[in-house]
């Protein structure tokens, strides 16, 4: 069997390290996980009583086209209802739009040390990824601008950025949009939006109705805590958002995901609290990072990504001994280390297990 020769070599994602998995390796009892930028708060109330009301109809496909929702979601997000096409995850929106505009050879843009998905499925249709370098962790939106040719099909902006957690802000990026030529698609993806507090910060919602050739992408796996039900969404004018529905499969999310994202919308409360809890789950560690003299991007998501003067994969083998799970692995950053911001306890255990580690370590040399 043959298969394409751009996939022979194309690296499988590693999600996070399972709790699970942790503990039955080590023979720990608690393990506390904050790899994957989950919820540390779950989900809504209302999901559990919505999932219970469809479980009736488990045998039933679900709606392939989710007009309930999509018509509840464009209400929350003022748009109209041909304008938003959902996923499996937000990743499955990545896959459509690769799917829907690269043909082998096309070129596409991204930051050098981004969400490694735009690559991977770029590479899947044989495009070719122009990585340009961040600084300082944010993109370098003006070096993006200079890698576009006439072959450029798709540029892909994370907002905040995974890993490093930083924004653009909305006068950068609207100077940005106003010179990318009109026939490349800039996919802006706004995983981790909902947690941002900082003003200077561009809904990429309320841009589109200027910019055509704008598509954002959202999801419900983060501050809604819908990881595991794997629902998000992309936005973008009717024209963009029909031809990438022309290329996605029947049936791809649930009716159990479908009616708990139902649930979510309706509960702002919810939301609102989680991104509180969250901005001071930001201070207290940013804080901890100060006392211990580690250096750190800033951080706008639920996440932080912190140099910790040694490189990450050992790090993340002394702190999973400890109980704690963290990400790490990063090329660009080989010393730094991405941690979830968790909950109050969890932040104080994963503060813990790293000093710790970081003496063990002074002494050893």
């Amino acid at each position: 069997m043959l298969p394409k020769p751009q996939i022979v070599n194309l690296p499988v994602y590693q999600p996070g390290k399972p709790i699970e998995a942790v503990k039955r390796e080590l023979g720990l009892t608690e393990v506390i996980k904050l790899a994957s930028n989950e919820n540390p708060y779950g989900c809504s109330p209302r999901v559990r009583a919505a999932i219970e009301a469809e479980l009736a109809n488990i045998s039933i496909y679900p709606d392939g086209s989710a007009v309930e929702l999509t018509e509840e979601l464009a209400s929350h997000l003022g748009v109209h209802s041909n304008q938003i096409i959902f996923g499996c995850g937000s990743d499955e929106i990545i896959a459509l739009i690769t799917r829907a505009f690269f043909l082998p050879g096309d070129e596409t843009i991204m930051a050098d040390q981004t969400f490694s998905v735009y690559k991977s499925n770029a590479d899947i249709e044989g495009a070719v990824s122009i990585e340009v370098p961040l600084q300082a962790g944010t993109h370098d939106l003006e070096a993006m601008l200079q890698a576009v040719n006439d072959r450029t099909k798709v540029i892909w902006i994370c907002n905040p950025n995974n890993p490093t957690g930083t924004i653009v802000p909305e006068a950068d990026l609207v100077a940005f949009l106003d010179r990318v030529p009109g026939q490349v698609l800039v996919v802006l993806d706004e995983a981790y939006a909902e947690y941002v507090t900082d003003p200077s910060y561009a809904d990429g919602i309320r841009l589109l109705d200027k910019y055509p050739n704008l598509v954002v992408l959202r999801t419900f796996s983060k501050i809604y805590g819908l990881a595991s039900l794997r629902i998000g969404y992309g936005v973008g004018q009717p024209a963009v958002i029909k031809l990438i529905n022309q290329v996605r499969e029947p049936f791809n999310t649930s009716r159990i995901g479908q009616a708990a994202a139902r649930a979510s919308i309706a509960d702002r409360q919810f939301v609102a609290e989680c991104r509180e809890k969250n901005a001071k789950g930001i201070k207290y560690l940013n804080d901890e990072f100060d006392r211990l003299k580690l250096s750190y991007f800033p951080a706008h998501g639920n996440f932080i990504m912190v140099d910790v003067e040694t490189p990450s994969q050992e790090m993340f083998q002394e702190l999973l001994k400890l109980g704690v799970i963290v990400r790490s692995g990063f090329s660009k950053y080989p010393n730094s280390i991405r941690v979830t911001v968790g909950s109050e306890s969890q932040n104080q255990k994963f503060i813990a297990a790293l000093e710790q580690v970081l003496q063990q370590r002074k002494v050893r040399v």
